[in-house]
């Protein structure tokens, strides 16, 4: 008898590559599944291993409570009864913003809107965010600022390979998404160009046609000088600009008051190289901009991407076959996971908190007056660094900040002064250490549920397996603690229930899912958001060449693949939106924003005390903090521990040698790895990845310095000194 493969995705990164699981003696080993068109059957090392997690002898399999300062098994209804007193005591105390909510980009769809859900109706508490605020909020601001909605790729991934040239700005897919680096090969075969922007010769960037690396911190800087040479080669696109645009005055200004010679003296990138990238960028018909974390981790990042955002539109990339500005997300559901309710500011749908009309929808597929449903809360860190203060108790699932917050220690020690932490995870992160509860809940091969990929495809993640005794949901959870804590209906335990109404919660919405179901994911392999059924609801019908959207919402925008006919498509029929803007962007008059943007420095610059940058990222093995891969022996044996990686001309100055363990000193803390000595990164700068907890924390050192707009962080530039450290 043939054996049966169950069809599903990747856990890790937000490719959320197709494999399929196939049943072995104690649990499932992964197989290729060619049928996925993003991965075409392709994994990396991260994917392959994957099983290994489900172990029980690497993971969390019964609740643990903290007894005399130590943690030690319990029983399901002791850890709930614990935690649900643990939330209503601080709130009786303090009031319901004295509970906090903190979760993550990996949540499934249902999840980070059961999450949502459960802060502000359950806790009536405006204090939730997630680690997704750490991801790609910059770009996510931008993107709302210039198109007027926010979606990683407003195109497939497939696109890319047919375009004519693609800037990939503070990106290593080799090492961050491996799959994906076949879509570069193949636009470089099919005679487009790439250009990469590092401050290292990475192993993406040495696939590059030309290779721009910046000081960190100057990207901005850097898309500026790039657009005043579009402008000064009369190489703006101005029937576009005239027709599909708006601001381009003031944005032109402010892009020519960067001239090359400048900007060259700020970002160290030669001129002769700002006007071959512009030429690059400029002759081919199509071309697009794909950013990540380097210009987005920073206190302007909102900026820095406006700016590259801005070079599209002046050259009439955006919004075109083929063409664009796209931002590559990173964690697996980051996209999701910030469209449901879990981040501070947003209702299901993308919709705004602040908006009545958008709060009325929400409260009534809720049974709730909107009134009771508070405002904004704060963002990620800044929830974080209130915790002990003004918030006293928190839930977090997900997460391990522990790792991977900016200035670690200090949140370390915000977690530790908490009168009470619940933490819901698959192993015993570091955070998850620290907690007064701790419980185990299911992995991705144990539930079902959906993830949204950084193409904006809805996916269908299946069960595979039966999780281990006494391990239970996240909605599980979150049922027995709504109904300890007073609300016995609402929280429902079976994930497509809950899709069900995250679709009429979403309806409507600028990331409308009510044409999507379950069945209909099985069968299309995913299907692309805004996806409307017609019949949902008054006012969301799709008319000729668009898709759906009420007064309420901006009007989204067109498809390929959208409707043709001028009447409604019958429910559950809608064929999604892979291409969005092709007819106008989703702004009130259809016109995308200039935003005019200027140069300003990173908020910490190099100075006597500390002369050095440092830059973080990640390594192809290890995924986020590594609370999971840490765990997977091939994984640990290929990135076993942190490293400082410094060009040789900084190490003969400290007169280190490869592997002598370093010293990098922030004004934040001090974390010490073996010195990685290579060509690939500037003189000027020291890189360590993120991965690690202990003495080799990069982020014991990284700056919390916020965007002001998006809230990110300034993880990848700070000030820092090296020094050798005792062996």
């Amino acid at each position: 008898m043939e054996t049966v493969s169950t069809p599903t995705h990747c856990p890790y990164c937000a490719l959320q590559c197709g494999m399929r699981l196939s049943p072995v003696p104690g649990g499932v080993e992964v197989i290729e599944r060619a049928d996925f068109p993003v991965n075409r059957g392709a994994l990396c090392g991260k994917g392959r291993t994957a099983p290994a997690l489900l172990s029980s002898g690497v993971r969390l399999t019964s609740p643990l409570v903290r007894s005399g300062g130590t943690l030690v098994p319990a029983g399901w209804d002791e850890a709930l009864d614990r935690i649900a007193t643990g939330l209503s005591t601080a709130r009786s105390a303090y009031g319901a913003d004295a509970c906090g909510v903190f979760g993550g980009g990996g949540l499934t769809n249902e999840k980070a809107y059961a999450l949502g859900k459960f802060a502000r109706v359950v806790l009536g508490t405006s204090q939730i965010d997630y680690n997704g605020r750490f991801c790609m909020s910059s770009a996510a601001a931008a993107g709302t600022r210039a198109f007027g909605l926010d979606r990683g790729l407003p195109f497939p991934l497939a696109d890319i390979p047919r375009t004519g040239c693609l800037i990939l700005v503070g990106s290593n897919l080799a090492e961050t998404m491996p799959p994906a680096l076949r879509y570069l090969t193949e636009l470089r075969e099919s005679g487009g160009t790439l250009i990469v922007v590092d401050p290292r010769r990475t192993r993406t960037a040495e696939q590059a046609d030309l290779h721009l690396a910046p000081r960190p911190g100057t990207d901005l800087a850097l898309a500026l000088g790039l657009l005043h040479l579009v402008v000064a080669e009369g190489r703006t696109d101005e029937t576009y600009i005239r027709e599909r645009t708006a601001g381009w005055t003031r944005a032109r200004a402010a892009a020519m008051a960067h001239w090359p010679e400048h900007v060259e003296r700020i970002t160290g990138v030669p001129v002769p190289q700002l006007r071959e990238a512009v030429r690059l960028f400029c002759e081919p018909e199509a071309a697009m901009v794909l950013t990540a974390r380097g210009p987005e981790q920073q206190s302007k990042g909102t900026d820095t991407v406006g700016a590259w955002i801005n070079l599209c539109l002046a050259t009439g990339r955006a919004g075109r076959p083929l063409s664009g500005y796209g931002c590559l997300t990173g964690q697996g559901n980051g996209q999701g996971g910030r469209e449901h309710g879990q981040k501070a500011d947003q209702l299901p749908g993308y919709r705004k908190l602040t908006d009545p009309t958008a709060r009325r929808h929400v409260a009534a597929v809720w049974g709730v007056d909107p009134d009771t449903l508070p405002g904004p809360g704060r963002s990620a860190y800044e929830l974080l660094d209130a915790l002990g203060t003004d918030v006293r108790a928190l839930l977090l699932m997900g997460s391990n900040p522990v790792v991977s917050a900016p200035r670690a220690a200090h949140v370390e020690g915000r977690l530790r002064s908490l009168d009470f932490l619940a933490v819901a995870d698959v192993v015993l992160s570091e955070t998850a250490a620290l907690a007064d509860v701790v419980l185990p809940v299911t992995q991705w091969a144990e539930e079902t549920g959906t993830t949204t990929s950084l193409e904006g495809r809805v996916l269908l993640r299946r069960r595979a397996l039966d999780p281990p005794a006494g391990v239970r949901s996240d909605l599980e959870v979150l049922h027995g603690l709504a109904a300890r804590l007073g609300v016995e209906k609402g929280f429902p335990t079976d994930p497509e229930e809950v899709f069900g109404e995250l679709r009429r919660a979403s309806a409507g919405g600028p990331a409308d899912y009510s044409g999507i179901t379950y069945d209909r994911l099985a069968r299309e392999n995913g299907l692309f958001w805004p996806c409307p059924d017609p019949t949902a609801a008054p006012g969301t019908t799709a008319t000729p060449g668009t898709t759906a959207a009420p007064s309420t919402t901006a009007p989204a925008s067109t498809a390929h693949t959208a409707p043709t006919a001028d009447v409604p498509a019958p429910a559950g029929t809608h064929p999604g939106t892979p291409r969005l803007f092709l007819d106008r962007f989703a702004t009130e008059d259809g016109r995308a924003r200039f935003v005019p943007v200027s140069h300003r420095p990173a908020a910490e610059e190099p100075d006597a005390e500390y002369p050095v940058l440092l830059t973080t990222g990640r390594v192809v093995a290890q995924y986020q903090s590594g609370a999971q891969t840490r765990r997977v022996a091939e994984l640990n044996a290929a990135a076993p521990g942190p490293y400082v990686e410094l060009h040789p001309r900084l190490a003969a100055r400290l007169g280190a040698a490869e592997g002598d363990p370093l010293a990098v000193v922030s004004r934040r803390g001090r974390a010490v790895a073996p010195a990685r000595i290579t060509t690939a990164i500037r003189p000027d700068t020291v890189f360590m990845p993120f991965h690690w907890p202990g003495e080799g924390r990069a982020n014991t050192l990284t700056n919390p310095a916020l965007d002001p707009v998006s809230r990110m962080p300034e993880f990848k530039v700070c000030a820092v000194r090296v020094e050798r450290a005792e062996p």
